[in-house]
């Protein structure tokens, strides 16, 4: 987003930080501030040991403009301040970054006024050019990290109108100079210093432990030789004087479960009633409810529990529920999935930031016979053009061919499809009253959709959900996600281990993406390979799962479905970008292919998994 932003400062001068010399990155900043008007990218200020960068800083005399930029989005026309009616400071992260250059700043510049903002995608603004985000070029690399080239010689008049918004934070930031609602026993300043005498000695700093810990990303459960838990080196130091009967406090016991490792945690609680570990729960720690179809989510909670604590790894499964609720499924059953991308900069002229662009689905069809059949899928890369409308057309053919059931994985498919029925209602397709009557009869209306209509009469089942209410292993540690699923449905199955432990062709199986000698699934040690691992990567040298974990990490909750979809993402940036050949145009879109029927595949093994079980 920082590429995008400097664009629309032609005049903008960068200070590359190649050594990292601070003086000398100083030392340049000041130069080109001798002038009485510049514009800086990465200026970088030195005052008492506090040393920052600012991503965009523009100097008019002594009046300053302070930008940070953040691939965060906001819609201008809503937005009103940061600070709440209960005066509590939203996207406090990014606002005490702000605060901070503000401060460095202004001790370096006491006669200059300083003018902060947040530089922010603005979700209520088009972009005008078709093809904007092949520019910005995501390069992913064996590190875990990305980097983006831009085209050279892109100029301002190519990007068209501007998509970002400048919001003023100036009153944000003065809430956090007076008040230092972060830490209010301290003043700004104060905070501040004491930071920085910490970091100049290397010392850490010690805050108290809790809940907030559980997701620390200096957590390593088993470091290698010479590297350091951050994790274990607080609650080593801090545990026992909470919970003096755990000393002597061992790493393996830190690494048992914990309390926040229930699904839906309640870890907040228990750990203020001082319960740390999963095995010190107990039932009244849950207020478990009943549900009259099915496991409710505590008494879900409460059987992760118990199995934890009696060291039991088998699977449990409501098959008197699960037999009710799948014979209200209509054959043949339909299984489909949707690769969707939702980035920053538009593909395409007339989108708005973040706003979803359907590419690619697979379908699978399961008919009363139990005979399974890749019946369709749908991909379209072609670059700079707005394939939602073709996607669900395309769709609509596939699922009218019989009607039957239609199952999606979780709310991403229903999701999408209120946004595509949304946009029908802003174009002038010939047949958008004919596509949004179809979408209509397969799904429900959701919040982000103005346009209310009737659940449909094929509205999609949620297989995650009869997951949730009829299945739970201890091997997926609570997660319902159907990467975690599948690996333990197919442990738990006699029937998949045999059935896809064989090549396609011997088990009548069609597929468009696989020939008919490959096997879905390995085993090595006597253990199940996730099949998702015996995949080709997408990109050479870098799985599918570390793109996703690097997304992950890095996502600020603009995009949905991040962690799942990310590699997909890459892949079809990297197919609406400039210079690829055409071996890497057809080797991406294979890759994609294989993906996504896998996803739709995993479905029908979940379901084979349910019948087998309902069938004993």
């Amino acid at each position: 987003m920082e590429e995008l932003a400097r664009l629309y400062f032609p005049d903008g001068v960068a200070i590359l930080d190649d050594d990292w010399d601070y003086n000398g990155l100083v030392q340049r900043t000041q130069e080109l501030l001798q002038q009485e008007n510049a514009t800086i990218f990465e200026a970088a200020f030195l005052y008492e040991g506090l040393f920052i960068r600012v991503d965009i800083l523009e100097k008019k005399g002594n009046k300053i403009r302070l930008i940070e930029v953040k691939a965060k989005s906001i819609d201008s026309t809503a937005h009103q301040s940061f600070i709440n009616n209960k005066g509590g400071l939203g996207w406090s992260e990014y606002l005490y970054d702000v605060a901070f250059q503000h401060y460095a700043i202004q001790k370096c510049h006491p006669e200059w006024q300083i003018t902060p903002y947040l530089n922010l995608v603005d979700k209520s603004k088009q972009t005008t050019v078709k093809g904007l985000n092949s520019h910005f070029k995501i390069v992913p690399n064996s590190a875990l990290r990305t980097s983006v080239e831009v085209t050279p010689g892109l100029s301002r008049e190519d990007l068209g109108d501007c998509i970002l918004a400048y919001i003023n934070v100036a009153e944000e930031v003065g809430l956090i100079f007076n008040e230092n609602p972060h830490q209010p026993e301290l003043g700004f300043e104060e905070m501040l210093l004491d930071f920085r005498d910490h970091y100049a000695a290397d010392k850490k700093i010690e805050y108290p432990i809790g809940p907030h810990c559980y997701g620390c990303e200096f957590k390593l459960s088993d470091p290698p030789l010479g590297k350091l838990s951050g994790f274990h080196e607080c609650w080593t130091k801090q545990l026992p004087a909470l919970r003096p009967d755990l000393v002597p406090l061992s790493r393996k016991r830190l690494n048992d479960p914990k309390t926040s490792d229930v699904w839906f945690n309640p870890a907040r609680t228990a750990f203020e009633n001082g319960k740390i570990f999963m095995d010190e729960l107990e039932e009244h720690d849950l207020n478990i409810r009943p549900n009259a179809y099915g496991l409710s989510r505590s008494e879900r909670q409460w059987l992760q529990i118990e199995k934890h604590k009696e060291d039991d790894s088998t699977s449990y499964t409501d098959v008197e529920n699960l037999r009710l609720e799948m014979s209200q499924w209509k054959y043949p059953l339909n299984f489909i999935d949707f690769e969707t991308s939702a980035v920053a900069i538009p593909f395409t002229a007339g989108m708005r930031p973040y706003e979803q662009l359907a590419f690619q689905y697979s379908h699978h069809i399961v008919y009363e016979n139990r005979k399974v059949v890749h019946a369709s899928e749908y991909i379209n890369v072609e670059k700079g053009v707005l394939p939602n409308f073709d996607f669900i057309r395309a769709l609509k053919s596939d699922l009218e061919s019989n009607e039957g059931s239609i199952f999606r994985y979780h709310n991403h498919e229903n999701t999408i499809v209120n946004g595509i029925h949304k946009q029908l209602y802003q174009s002038a397709e010939p047949d958008r009253h004919e596509l949004q009557a179809f979408i209509e009869s397969i799904s429900h209306v959701t919040s982000t959709n103005p346009n209310s209509y009737e659940p449909g009469t094929r509205d999609m089942i949620d297989l995650q959900q009869t997951v949730v209410r009829n299945y739970y292993h201890p091997q997926t540690a609570g997660s319902n996600s159907i990467k975690a699923v599948l690996p333990a449905v197919l442990d738990s199955s006699d029937f998949l281990k045999e059935k896809y432990s064989q090549p396609l062709g011997v088990i009548d199986l069609t597929s468009k993406n696989f020939g008919e000698d490959y096997v879905f699934l390995k085993t090595e040690d006597g253990k199940v390979i996730n099949p998702y691992k015996s995949l080709p990567p997408l990109f050479e040298g870098i799985s599918k799962e570390q793109i996703d974990a690097a997304l992950e990490q890095s996502a600020d909750g603009s995009v949905q479905r991040i962690g799942d979809g990310g590699a997909a993402l890459f892949a079809y940036a990297k197919l609406q970008g400039r210079g690829v050949s055409e071996l890497e145009q057809t080797e991406t879109v294979d890759g994609l292919l294989r993906y996504c029927e896998l996803d739709t595949l995993a479905m029908v093994m979940i379901y084979e998994y349910f019948k087998e079980l309902i069938d004993l």
